[in-house]
């Protein structure tokens, strides 16, 4: 489906999964067949499949501004974030205490109460109405016994960024490792390590438009690891299992995508997502906006319609594909859990849609989704 066709709905779920950029679908396709060799092979097959892993690893360290062998590829967002978090646990036995944030997505939420209902102890720093950690709080949460400090960079509902450089800065008085699930920042906003302080940082490929089943995790030199799968010794023995070549060559095409347009991109997107909510503000004036104002990401508009659930508005805008932050369980609607953990009322969480933009976002579409969610609202109401 090519998302600029004016006869397909108009995409505006890019934090739920984002298209291959063509440059990335080039990149790849001599390793879905010219290069089919297996990187741990020592004849000229396997060498041009490892090479092309090692180039990268490369441009992934690029973007993350640290070295290659800093690297390690997975199959994930999910799976980076087990690896950081059981990876740690697994290394510091006796610092058996995480604090992590209220809002975290559940690929850190459920290995946290993995380890939580095996015997560590689990701080949960709670939020502010924007959707931000209070630094006050981890400075309080974190403690000598602290092994991992795990907070998202950037959520994925509202695009509030977290103070990461500031928990770092705590984290390390203490001892502590810190880890920061950034599925949704990179490629969005600067995600260099050694601004953010961070020892640990989750990717995931298909957020920064690389195939869906690949990822990376960012291990700085020295922190101790443990792998969580078992079996060979690909990826410095953390990851074992035969190398994702060409997903491997997309992500790191991707990246390298992502950095030449840092400066450009992220902010076009906040150009195009502010014009966004000034036509239906000003369409609908009683919106509220969910996140923070200033400190979220370029293409995230999270907003709560009054009086009416945002998956009725939803349904009476075919032509726009985005997403509500509710669950449903057996036809009823469960309001978004970040949303309630910001002290959001369920009515409100209930009218919430999640808008967010991409590299395909053009002007025109804006103004088009800004009429078509005008109507369906309107017609929601009646």
């Amino acid at each position: 489906m090519n998302t600029n066709d004016s006869t397909c709905p108009i995409y505006l779920d890019h934090n739920a999964t984002t298209p291959i950029l063509p440059e990335v679908v080039e990149a790849m396709v001599p390793y879905l067949t010219t290069h089919f060799g297996n990187p741990s092979s020592a004849h000229v097959y396997g060498s041009r499949a490892k090479a092309a892993v090692e180039s990268a690893r490369a441009q992934v360290a690029a973007l993350l501004g640290c070295q290659p062998d800093e690297v390690l590829f997975t199959s994930g967002g999910t799976e980076a974030n087990n690896l950081a978090i059981l990876g740690v646990a697994q290394r510091l036995p006796s610092r058996k205490h995480i604090v992590t944030s209220a809002v975290e997505h559940p690929a850190s939420q459920n290995p946290c109460l993995h380890l939580e209902r095996a015997g560590w102890e689990v701080t949960r720093i709670p939020v502010d109405t924007t959707g931000q950690v209070d630094v006050a709080d981890a400075a309080a949460f974190v403690r000598g016994d602290t092994s991992l400090v795990t907070v998202m960079l950037a959520n994925n509902e509202t695009g509030t960024t977290m103070p990461i450089r500031a928990l770092a800065d705590i984290a390390r008085t203490r001892g502590a490792i810190v880890h920061t699930d950034a599925a949704q920042a990179v490629g969005k906003m600067p995600t260099l390590v050694d601004e953010l302080g961070v020892d640990l940082l989750s990717v995931a490929g298909h957020k920064l438009y690389a195939p869906k089943g690949v990822g990376a995790l960012f291990v700085r030199k020295g922190i101790p690891l443990g792998p969580v799968l078992l079996g060979a010794g690909h990826e410095r023995g953390l990851r074992p299992g035969t190398e994702n070549v060409a997903s491997i060559v997309g992500l790191g095409k991707a990246c390298e995508l992502a950095l030449r347009d840092m400066e450009t991109e992220p902010r076009r997107l906040a150009g195009l997502r502010d014009r966004l909510w000034d036509r239906l503000r000003s369409a609908i004036p009683d919106l509220t906006l969910n996140g923070n104002p200033t400190e979220r990401l370029p293409n995230t508009l999270n907003l709560s319609f009054s009086r009416v659930r945002g998956s009725a508005v939803l349904a009476r805008a075919p032509g726009i594909a985005a997403s509500t932050g509710s669950a449903c369980h057996e036809g009823a609607e469960s309001p978004s859990a970040v949303l309630l953990a910001m002290g959001i009322d369920a009515a409100t969480a209930l009218g919430a849609i999640r808008l967010t933009l991409g590299r395909a976002s053009r002007s025109d579409q804006i103004e088009r989704a800004a009429a078509e969610l005008t109507a369906a609202y309107r017609a929601a109401i009646r």
